[in-house]
């Protein structure tokens, strides 16, 4: 079992456009909000944009979880937009999607 690698974000900040429908701001708020209902998708979010790094590697020996655990998790959060996967090679490489997060920001101060 390989052990997860941190590193400088390789993601490209366009590789996905945002799946946000903006011209429905609820829905949009909701979906987010759904996506950071669980702690360790919220602590998976706060590593990547603390430290503007790109995980990949076993997830799960740095959470101390399943990997199906973790895959769970980094499915609803690519899902959400909040995330983008980049494969390098026989990995993936996981980033914050940051415009996704930075649409998230306004959604929560416009409440």
């Amino acid at each position: 079992m390989g052990h997860a690698a941190f590193r400088e974000c390789g993601c490209d900040p366009e590789f996905q456009e945002s799946l946000l429908r903006m011209d429905d701001p609820d829905e949009s708020l909701a979906t987010l909000a759904k996506a950071l209902a669980h702690p360790i998708r919220v602590r998976i979010l706060r590593i990547l944009a603390q430290k503007q790094v790109c995980l990949h590697g076993d997830l799960a020996e740095v959470f101390h979880l399943a990997p199906s655990t973790i895959s769970q998790h980094l499915k609803v959060l690519k899902d959400s937009g909040l995330v983008q996967a980049t494969p390098e090679g026989p990995r993936v490489c996981y980033c914050i999607h940051p415009q996704t997060l930075r649409a998230l920001r306004v959604l929560v101060s416009d409440l």
